[in-house]
């Protein structure tokens, strides 16, 4: 009989949660570095080699890949042979480990789960809790799986009941170019199949934490009929020409994983979860002899790219913007933004809009200003802010209206697509959306020089701040005349993978 003791799983969950917070799964580097290698698009390679360099900066810091520093999802399995030495639940235990390491000191992380969701949504100030799933297996060991779930990626997750008759890789393909950028390609698809639709969700999950294999997979051949369909999905879905942040290029996906369940005669449950860049996972076990150990990966498994801007950027005084200048920014083109730049994401953008509906004056003059829409990591040491990328900008279209006809505010800076509604309406005031690229939030973050609090500090990460920042990284998504990048860069690409036969080869 194996004994488990409680102090044991909670330190080698808050170790974990540590630990993936600035290490890359050393397969998602390989990946990315093979992929980076192989781009042809000059704004989808600028864009990995900022991931790259931003993973690098992180593993040699210590702090988060990404502001999002995610919901944690914990998967046990736990040997029959097993006891624990803890009257409290397991639920207790993981859940200390979880504010262990979301409150640590030395790498605080970001806390972004909120209680109540459907009254206050008050946020529970340490990440708990964490979604739990166990399963009990034979044997007497505890095998863990342990990762950080960012909510830009987890906010495209999709599930149909599809006909016993319909295909997968249709509803693949048709679904994918709805999820847009805004779960930060290039990353996995994981899928499940089968069982039921509680059942199909947890497997496309758990799916995610598998290596990355599909270059293996590719020289050996499949094997089975899964193998057989993640190779034509993987194929098919970076022939879409989606491509790193949505800007167009060959590589939208590094690997799809999928697992299957037996399901009902008359069901095909069908779930598909993007993972993002800030891939975050481990797997340890427990067998009764102390916590958990994780071998730390070698700088040299990161490429020898240091990302620096491009000598064509345009240099961005904030402090002097005028309309003008807004109106001579080009589709694609990059920025460095230097001066003071506001932020402000949901409940910011919320309580402005009440403010304004009751009448009452703004704490923030917004007059010919730029917004960031980022929830920044807390500061550690000398930082003056924590990781600080940017989150899905597609929340704030419902707003983008009303704070360019009401506020004066000319600009914004998020990540991923915008809507429709927010085109025109960045078309009608002719205003401009930069994007920074989700996944390199500590390189982001060297950008900002200073940072205070203007307004809302009640909201803690969602309060709206101001940045000093010098060139800061940003390229021209949705332009003064309504033109994005994110619908013309796929749209070339697809063409271009098409008419000049460029292989889908694996990452």
């Amino acid at each position: 009989m194996t004994t488990i003791q409680r102090e044991h799983l909670v330190q080698s969950v808050a170790d974990a949660l540590q630990f993936i917070s600035y290490y890359h799964p050393a397969d998602y580097i390989r990946a990315l570095s093979r992929a980076y290698e192989r781009e042809q698009s000059a704004a989808a390679k600028d864009a990995i080699a900022q991931i790259l360099t931003n993973s690098r900066l992180c593993a040699e810091g210590h702090r988060p890949v990404c502001q999002d520093t995610g919901i944690v999802n914990v998967f046990l399995r736990i040997g029959m042979e097993v006891r624990f030495d803890f009257k409290t639940s397991l639920e207790d235990a993981v859940n200390e480990g979880v504010r262990r390491a979301y409150l640590n000191p030395d790498n605080k992380l970001r806390a972004s789960i909120l209680a109540d969701p459907v009254g206050s949504r008050k946020n529970t100030g340490d990440n708990t809790p964490a979604v739990i799933q166990m399963q009990v297996v034979p044997g007497g060991k505890l095998e863990v799986d342990v990762a950080a779930k960012g909510g830009g990626s987890e906010a495209k997750a999709k599930f149909a009941m599809l006909n016993p008759s319909d295909s997968i890789a249709d509803w693949v393909l048709k679904t994918v170019p709805t999820m847009g950028a805004g779960w930060c390609p290039p990353g996995m698809l994981g899928i499940g199949i089968g069982g039921t639709a509680e059942k199909a969700m947890v497997m496309a999950k758990e799916a995610l934490m598998e290596p990355i294999d599909m270059a293996e997979l590719k020289a050996r051949g499949p094997q089975n009929k899964v193998e057989e369909l993640r190779i034509e999905l993987y194929d098919k879905v970076n022939s879409l020409g989606i491509g790193a942040q949505g800007l167009g290029g060959l590589s939208t996906v590094l690997d799809v994983k999928i697992n299957t369940y037996p399901t009902h005669a008359a069901n095909q449950p069908v779930a598909m979860i993007p993972n993002c860049a800030a891939t975050r996972h481990a797997h340890f076990v427990l067998d009764g002899s102390g916590p958990a150990e994780l071998e730390a990966p070698q700088l040299s498994d990161w490429p020898e790219i240091a990302w620096t801007p491009d000598a064509k950027s345009r240099r961005v005084n904030l402090d002097q913007l005028t309309k003008a200048e807004v109106a001579a920014w080009k589709p694609g083109e990059r920025l460095l933004l230097s001066g003071r730049l506001l932020t402000g994401r949901d409940a910011a953008h919320k309580r402005i809009k009440e403010f304004l509906e009751q009448g009452k004056a703004l704490p923030v003059d917004f007059r010919n200003r730029v917004i960031y829409y980022v929830g920044p990591v807390d500061p550690v040491g000398s930082e003056v802010v924590g990781p600080a990328g940017p989150t899905t900008a597609t929340r704030m279209d419902k707003f983008t209206e009303m704070m360019l006809s009401r506020t004066g505010l000319l600009g914004m800076v998020g990540k991923g697509e915008r809507g429709l509604a927010a085109v025109e309406a960045i078309r009608k005031h002719k205003a401009a959306y930069l994007i920074a690229v989700g996944g390199a939030a500590y390189l982001v973050a060297k950008a900002i020089r200073k940072s205070k609090v203007l307004a809302f500090e009640d909201l803690g990460m969602e309060a709206i701040y101001e940045f000093e920042v010098h060139d800061m990284p940003v390229t021209v998504a949705v332009d003064s005349n309504g033109i994005s990048v994110h619908d013309t860069g796929p749209a070339a690409w697809s063409k271009k993978i098409v008419e000049l036969k460029i292989p889908v080869t694996a990452a």
